[in-house]
């Protein structure tokens, strides 16, 4: 089955070098890559804006009808998908920055590593 847009390539890969990752018994890149995919799957959250308006009822808020209060999941372009990606790993690194300043060097080269897990997965797609 072909993927249906670059966002979803990014998404693909990064969920097959999960299994490799976790083979290989490498917890900080399998970390950075289920966070990675966390991040992309807030990001998709519904926009409530799009919600329907409030109905007065028997529920604060509810609304008549199955299905009625659903609304679509936000769909992102790649490069928005890239973007959460490369936030992710300025995350890491600010913390690891942070950790250096007060003398935790092991947990600034933890987060080092899984943002280099995440920045070659981007550069390994281009």
């Amino acid at each position: 089955m072909p993927l249906e847009s670059p966002a979803d390539e990014l998404r693909a890969r990064l969920r097959e070098a999960i299994p490799t990752a976790v083979k290989a018994r490498d917890q900080l890149a399998a970390a950075a890559l289920r966070s990675a995919l966390s991040a992309i799957d807030n990001a998709e959250a519904a926009d409530l804006g799009q919600a329907p308006p409030m109905q007065s009822g028997t529920i604060a808020g509810g609304v008549a009808g199955l299905g009625a209060g659903d609304v679509p999941r936000r769909e992102l372009s790649a490069g928005e998908v890239v973007a959460v990606v490369h936030a992710e790993i300025a995350e890491y690194r600010t913390a690891a920055a942070d950790y250096i300043q007060a003398g935790q060097h092991e947990h600034a080269r933890r987060l080092r590593a899984q943002a280099d897990v995440l920045a070659r997965l981007l550069d390994s797609g281009k």
